[in-house]
């Protein structure tokens, strides 16, 4: 069975609240506090969780910037990475109107994980290309994103994908110091 990005959806929830349940989470930072946090969002409103990760227009509440003030939440979508069951999500952000990404936003416009008993099998390199389409088909005429600097298997998804590296950098505000790559794909 090929690898595809499926929309959340009530039917594929339960593959998703499992390796949430499992110790994963699409949050690299945060990890099993975000799985937590998402497992009670599910408990208490499966529906809304589901609509919660397709935002194309960016509507909902303000969200929290690193520097602590509130800023408009960003046009996005997530979709789970699929081979006969869950393996892994990938999300895309854009700036409003699809430009740029705002200066207070440096993660980049495209964010993957893989479960660990999913990983070494090409998902996400798989369902970065699947995703890079979306992008273009958003109008989008280049994504960045960001590795750590010690994840050389994130690393290769991205040459794999056409990435180019435009930055090393230390990032304090997020990953407490650690050092991150910066990557461009021209679209």
């Amino acid at each position: 069975m090929p690898v595809t990005l499926e929309t959340p959806s009530l039917d594929l929830l339960p593959a998703y609240a499992d390796a949430l349940r499992r110790g994963w989470s699409s949050d690299n930072v945060r990890g099993k506090a975000a799985a937590d946090e998402e497992l009670e969002r599910i408990a208490a409103d499966p529906q809304a969780f589901v609509d919660s990760l397709d935002n194309p227009d960016g509507g909902g509440p303000p969200v929290m910037r690193l520097d602590g003030s509130l800023g408009t939440r960003l046009p996005s979508l997530r979709r789970w990475i699929w081979d006969d069951g869950f393996c892994g999500a990938i999300g895309l952000r854009w700036g409003p109107g699809g430009g740029p990404l705002p200066d207070w936003f440096p993660y980049g416009h495209i964010g993957y994980a893989v479960p660990p008993w999913r990983r070494g099998r090409g998902y996400a390199t798989h369902a970065l290309a699947l995703m890079l389409e979306e992008a273009r088909g958003r109008g989008l005429d280049q994504v960045e994103l960001t590795t750590d600097a010690d994840n050389p298997a994130s690393q290769q998804v991205v040459v794999k994908n056409g990435g180019a590296l435009v930055a090393r950098e230390r990032d304090d505000a997020v990953h407490g110091g650690v050092e991150i790559l910066r990557w461009r794909i021209r679209l």
